[in-house]
């Protein structure tokens, strides 16, 4: 006996290979991000040590050569006795910007009351909804007290266009969460590829690289430098003990 098993509809596979790709590209978001924070934390580690044991002596290295300069000038005693007074402009630059507003505007109250009332926790379905709402809430909070009603507005746009906005459980909704999902991730994606390019290209990031090959080599660079800063530190004290020497 021959069992017939029912055709699939195209709304069903559809679906299908939307969570499929879904579940792909949250595998993906979770390498990359895993990737992100391996790369920072190895940045900061390399940024830490370079400072530590290099950046110490690349101060005391120019200090020394400030000293030289000034002796040179004749200008040391001017530069002890001297002391610059901060001018009216940078005194002002200094102080703390204003940033809070005198007052806020009807405006701005009624759509923080549009975005509580939109995106409060308490309407979550579920923890990770919650969460999610949480933080928009933060947002909205720090937004409101700045009076940023472009920034609350995008907060209440973006939440329209998330999946968590969408109601209902039937296959049209699914499949428009399913998509405003998949889209959310991919955006994410990019930022985090952005985000790596940006690190890579720093200064600080090809200096690491350049350790980290010589180090495969049997090479320690950081050690080098320290060895030519001692010895140039050695020679411009010297240099500098000589130019201030009085008999």
């Amino acid at each position: 006996m021959v069992t017939l098993v029912p055709a699939r509809r195209p709304e069903d596979v559809d679906l299908d290979a939307m969570q499929a790709r879904l579940g792909q590209l949250e595998e993906a978001l979770s390498e990359r991000a895993a990737a992100i924070e391996r790369a920072r934390t190895g940045l900061a580690a390399f940024r830490i040590r370079y400072r530590r044991e290099v950046g110490q002596l690349h101060e005391e290295l120019e200090e020394l050569e400030r000293g030289i300069a000034a002796a040179e000038l004749g200008e040391i005693s001017k530069l002890v006795d001297e002391g610059a007074e901060p001018s009216s402009t940078s005194a002002a630059a200094q102080r703390e910007p204003d940033s809070a507003p005198r007052f806020t505007s009807d405006a701005v109250r009624r759509l923080f009351r549009d975005v509580a009332k939109t995106v409060h926790p308490d309407l979550a379905r579920d923890e990770i909804t919650r969460d999610r709402r949480h933080a928009l809430m933060i947002e909205a909070n720090r937004a409101y007290a700045m009076g940023d009603e472009d920034r609350l507005r995008s907060i209440l746009e973006a939440w329209h266009r998330s999946p968590e906005a969408v109601q209902g459980s039937d296959d049209e909704a699914t499949r428009t969460r399913l998509l405003r999902r998949i889209a959310e991730i991919e955006e994410q994606l990019n930022v985090y590829a952005n985000d790596l390019a940006e690190m890579q290209d720093s200064p600080l990031w090809k200096l690491k690289a350049m350790v980290d090959e010589a180090s495969a080599r049997g090479k320690d660079l950081i050690a080098d430098m320290v060895r030519r800063l001692k010895r140039d530190i050695v020679a411009a004290r010297n240099r500098f003990e000589a130019m201030t020497w009085e008999p």
